[in-house]
């Protein structure tokens, strides 16, 4: 395919793309004298600057996992696209005309691409007249007025290209059809039902763009403002498209990468209207997850641009989750991690408004480390003036010290751990090397003092991915296949897995027969209070069972080697044999290193 494309094609791409400038997208680059740049290689973790571009040569290398080449390799790894596709995407950018080889036409992987930009155009189109409905028109004054009341700024408007969707159904297409768009290319575009085609999928909605990290319309978010029932939801996201992945996107990324490369930060916020009031603050290093848990793509983007992270999500049940989860995910990208600690309102656009923007800006920098953030919480969460309390919170914290990336951080957090509690060092230590067996104890002890339905059972990412398979059969049917009860650490865990693979043989797998198999117990609660507050979306379960399969997967991983650590260190090589012995045991271990690494790919 490559062959299609004339050499003078490729000379003129290379030629004329500014190296530096497309890299500088991804990660932070700075320049060491002459045209050389330096920075932290957006392929894999790193600190220290290892990633070199040569900007006089046009090149790239890292001295730390050896990846190299020009602009187009690296648009290629980095963007996982197509030659045909990146070769189209740098000649359009640079305004280049793509010349074939021997008069030959253009391959079908070409009409992709243009497909891909005949959907953004299409969004952009839409957004422009959303954008004018909103600021220009009678039916947009509600949203105008609902908008404004939060705070929020003509220039910020402007800036987010907020905008509002009629509220008459019917008219979008109608729109759509007078710009000369087909009803078979707006059928695939997640803007109209899929059952019905003519119905637009957001209505009487205040309409957020979602833009790619060029600055581009690719999707919508949209906020209801006037709910007809407990059945209309919030907000609406749009849903995977041919030109946008929510997943591997990040609310007002194309806005905050500058502030992140200045700042080497980056907060990541709840939702729209959050990190919209943090831009309007000056603080313009937030970004927010798109109607999905933070996901390990979005963490990726940003690990180029910024060292700390700082979390700033909703202070309920919910947000406590997301943000331990958010902790894990950064930390096992060697992030350093802080915690916003929201006081004087329930999100940031209520703080600004009644407070301002210094109080915001004071509130960011007085966020505390996520050790700290952790401990706090764990001390209220458990009865920690006694002992049982004190095991059962420092069996959770030991999944935060699991995720660090050095010894010296993981030595430092359990004396933290230790001085907090008021526990002995050598006793914590002891039972992180052995946290398997010391949750195994803690689990006896407790049925034995107390009945199942008395039992308070840890809700930990493991038992939050097992809560939404109780609503998904489908995704149950995945993580069987995955994962068996053996594999879970968490007794809770193993147990509502245990119940659920009753009601799966017996081919019940219904609410109703689920709650019978669990009457009694705290686990009908859990399930219950899951489907009333509806943590778990059909369109997020997915998402969410394949983070739980990793999060066990690497859990199971991570127990096994810190097993083997401590007999490492423990062991005296006396005999030959005594060697032989010892040299197995390293090779088990790189070998586990080996499959946690390729989990976190």
């Amino acid at each position: 395919m490559a062959g299609y494309i004339s050499d003078e094609t490729i000379d003129n791409i290379l030629s004329m793309t500014d190296i530096v400038s497309v890299i500088g997208e991804y990660t932070r680059l700075e320049k060491r004298g002459g045209n050389d740049w330096w920075g932290c290689c957006p392929f894999h973790g790193e600190k220290t600057a290892s990633f070199h571009v040569d900007g006089d040569k046009k090149f790239f290398h890292c001295f730390g996992c050896h990846k190299g080449g020009n602009v187009i390799n690296f648009i290629m790894e980095m963007e996982k696209t197509g030659y045909v596709e990146t070769i189209t995407s740098l000649a359009k950018k640079n305004g280049i005309e793509i010349k074939y080889k021997d008069g030959r036409a253009a391959p079908a992987e070409y009409k992709k691409n243009d497909e891909v930009e005949q959907y953004i155009e299409l969004y952009e189109r839409t957004a422009s007249m959303f954008h004018y409905m909103l600021l220009e028109t009678e039916q947009g004054k509600a949203a105008l007025e609902y908008i404004t009341g939060r705070g929020i700024t003509k220039e910020t408007i402007e800036k987010f290209k907020l905008g509002y969707s009629p509220a008459d159904r019917r008219w979008l297409k109608s729109f759509l059809h007078k710009k000369n768009f087909s009803d078979a290319f707006l059928e695939k575009s997640g803007l109209f039902s899929k059952k019905y085609p003519d119905i637009a999928f957001f209505s009487d909605r205040l309409m957020f763009p979602i833009f790619d990290r060029k600055g581009q319309v690719v999707a919508f978010g949209g906020r209801i403002l006037h709910p007809q029932g407990a059945e209309d939801r919030k907000y609406l996201n749009s849903g995977d498209l041919i030109q946008y992945k929510k997943r591997e996107t990040l609310y007002a990324f194309n806005f905050a990468k500058k502030a992140m490369r200045d700042t080497k930060s980056v907060i990541f916020c709840e939702g729209y209207m959050d990190c919209i009031a943090y831009h309007q603050c000056g603080i313009e290093y937030a970004v927010a997850p798109l109607g999905t848990a933070l996901t390990e793509e979005q963490v990726k983007m940003v690990r180029g641009f910024a060292e700390t992270v700082y979390l700033s999500f909703d202070s309920d049940g919910a947000g406590q989750n997301a943000t331990w989860r958010a902790i894990l995910m950064c930390r096992r990208q060697d992030l350093t991690v802080k915690v916003i600690r929201l006081k004087g309102g329930k999100d940031p656009a209520e703080i600004m408004v009644n407070f301002g923007k210094e109080n915001l800006t004071n509130q960011v920098k007085n966020a505390i480390l996520d050790s700290d953030y952790l401990l706090s919480t764990l001390g209220e969460k458990y009865p920690v003036d006694i002992p049982e309390g004190k095991t059962k919170a420092a069996l959770e914290y030991f999944q935060y010290v699991d995720a660090l990336q050095s010894d010296m951080q993981k030595e430092s957090c359990l004396e933290l751990l230790s001085q907090t509690f008021n526990l002995k060092p050598e006793a914590v230590k002891r039972d992180f090397n052995n946290r398997a067996q010391a949750q195994e104890r803690i689990g006896t002890r407790l049925n034995n003092n107390q009945t199942e339905q008395a039992l308070q059972i840890k809700v930990d990412a493991e038992l939050r991915g097992l809560l939404a398979v109780a609503l998904d059969l489908d995704q149950f049917k995945v993580l069987r296949e995955e994962l068996t009860v053996e594999d879970f650490q968490n007794p809770g865990a193993r147990k509502l897995f245990s119940i659920l693979e009753e009601c799966y043989d017996a081919k019940t797998f219904t609410i109703k027969d689920i709650l019978t198999h669990c009457s009694g117990s705290e686990y009908s609660r859990l399930i219950t209070e899951a489907i009333s507050i509806g943590v778990y979306q059909a369109d997020t379960a997915g998402a969410i069972i394949q983070d739980t399969i990793k999060f066990v997967k690497r859990n199971r991983l991570d127990a096994q080697r810190n097993n083997l650590l401590h007999r490492i260190r423990e062991y005296v090589v006396v005999t030959e044999e005594d060697q032989k012995q010892f040299n197995a045991l390293l090779e088990k271990k790189m070998e586990l290193d080996k499959q946690i690494q390729n989990l976190g790919k």
